[in-house]
């Protein structure tokens, strides 16, 4: 099983927004719904380039805003965070059934380990974060990564996004996707099975996913 974290685990778009609109104001500026909305699930180089344009600063130094981003997010995850509807439910059930599991984000390390420290460490076999890899979602990287930490190929994962950007990342790789689309609408693709929650996901779905056996916890 390979999760995206946020706003598929964890409600931390809802933080991103309080963040990135803080960085917005900052520099004077305010950050558009839709400039808001095509970041969503995207890398921290992608998105700072958006809100420098949004803004019309495109000048600004996108190491320096993700600085003051990072630093303003750590604050705000060691207070903020909450599970999605269903998320802690499954992974406790992917964990009782011995499936491998890894966490697989955009996300940097940083904000990825205070993350881990509030919802536990031990849901996940492996962690890959968005600044650990060479090219991030959407590229199949992050993903295939993940795949060859857990030692699973990835035709055999189930990836769980909430995005278009993770969705595509997951589908390269070759991994059966479970969309639980939060902020970002999810285009129905095939090889991609979309759900409103993921109350909704459940063993016999994943299994039937992979063609697999239905896990005994």
């Amino acid at each position: 099983m390979l999760f995206d974290m946020d706003g598929t685990l964890l409600d931390s778009e809802r933080v991103w927004d309080i963040g990135l609109k803080e960085l917005a104001r900052e520099y004077g500026g305010e950050l558009s719904d839709a400039a808001r909305l095509a970041m969503v699930g995207g890398s921290m180089d992608t998105s700072m380039a958006i809100l420098h344009a949004d803004i019309e600063q495109p000048w600004r130094d996108a190491d320096a805003s993700a600085v003051w981003l990072i630093a303003r997010m750590a604050e705000l995850y060691r207070t903020e965070l909450r599970w999605r509807p269903g998320a802690r439910e499954l992974l406790t059930a992917t964990r009782a059934a011995g499936i491998p599991t890894a966490l697989v984000t955009n996300t940097g390390r940083e904000l990825v380990d205070i993350a881990l420290e509030v919802i536990g460490r031990h849901w996940f076999d492996a962690v890959v974060c968005g600044d650990e890899v060479a090219a991030s979602k959407p590229d199949p990287e992050p993903y295939l990564m993940a795949a060859r930490l857990l030692g699973v190929p990835a035709a055999r994962c189930v990836a769980i996004e909430d995005s278009p950007v993770g969705v595509t990342s997951a589908l390269a790789a070759g991994a059966a996707v479970i969309a639980v689309p939060h902020d970002a609408a999810v285009a129905p693709r095939r090889g991609v099975h979309i759900v409103d929650s993921l109350t909704a996901v459940d063993l016999p779905l994943l299994a039937a996913l992979t063609d697999r056996p239905v896990p005994t916890p």
